[in-house]
């Protein structure tokens, strides 16, 4: 991560061709790529713009998945949407556009590791989104969030992600709630188990799962909700 006040001219170039746009005022991308530990004057960091930019990416993820898919329910837009946004997919695309070697921060967060680190990725990545907007408009943010958020919706049209986030996820958005799971037996010998579970969310009819792990149960019963929930199609295995 760099220490210098302002980007330089050729790091400014390199960037700009990433994002596509050249910033008619240099000084919204030097506070994007600005957080709040960096010695700057006070305010001149990416927090503000990070709030705007998450709306702003939301629009415009929400509006493709809208578009691209013209079939799937409200609970499934929801899902991809919670997907796309999510700081692991922003950071995805900080690391992709290579932003870390851009980030101005403090001594105290270069020393950050792990999903601290990510978060600080991510949330850079939605300041820089809020910086297009304010310099150039929606269209020239959209076309920047198209450009390297299309590709990844269409990607995960082809992979299922872990059942009970899935399933968490959904019914956050459509109910406010979270998903319950209870063990409802405990059968066979130590050496092979078979453990019967049921998952319940409020205001649909709850699903029941076995298997050898408590966990493999629970994600049986959450993908048998997904799939009568029409969030997910069934799969040849029949779950």
């Amino acid at each position: 991560m760099t220490k210098s006040p302002t980007l330089s001219a050729a790091d400014r170039t390199k960037l700009e061709a990433l994002i596509g746009h050249v910033f008619a005022e240099k000084e919204r991308l030097d506070r994007a790529l600005t957080h709040a530990s960096a010695r700057t004057q006070k305010g001149a960091n990416y927090e503000r713009l990070e709030f705007l930019g998450d709306r702003v990416l939301g629009l415009c993820v929400a509006e493709m998945l809208f578009r691209t898919f013209g079939t799937a329910t409200e609970g499934e837009l929801s899902v991809r949407l919670n997907q796309l946004v999510s700081a692991d997919t922003c950071a995805e695309v900080a690391d992709e556009l290579g932003l870390h070697l851009y980030i101005r921060t403090g001594a105290d967060v270069k020393k950050l590791t792990g999903k601290r680190m990510m978060n600080v990725r991510a949330d850079v990545v939605e300041s820089l989104i809020a910086a297009i907007y304010l310099d150039a408009g929606l269209e020239v943010a959209r076309h920047f969030i198209l450009k390297y958020w299309e590709k990844r919706a269409v990607r995960a049209d082809g992979a299922r992600r872990d059942a009970k986030t899935e399933l968490q996820e959904w019914s956050h958005a459509k109910f406010g709630v979270t998903p319950n799971y209870r063990v409802e037996e405990r059968t066979g010998p130590d050496h092979d188990p078979r453990f019967t579970v049921t998952v319940e969310v409020a205001g649909v009819k709850p699903e029941t799962g076995v298997e050898r792990s408590k966990r493999a149960a629970e994600q049986v019963a959450a993908t048998k909700m997904l799939e009568r929930e029409g969030i997910w199609q069934k799969s040849s295995a029949g779950n």
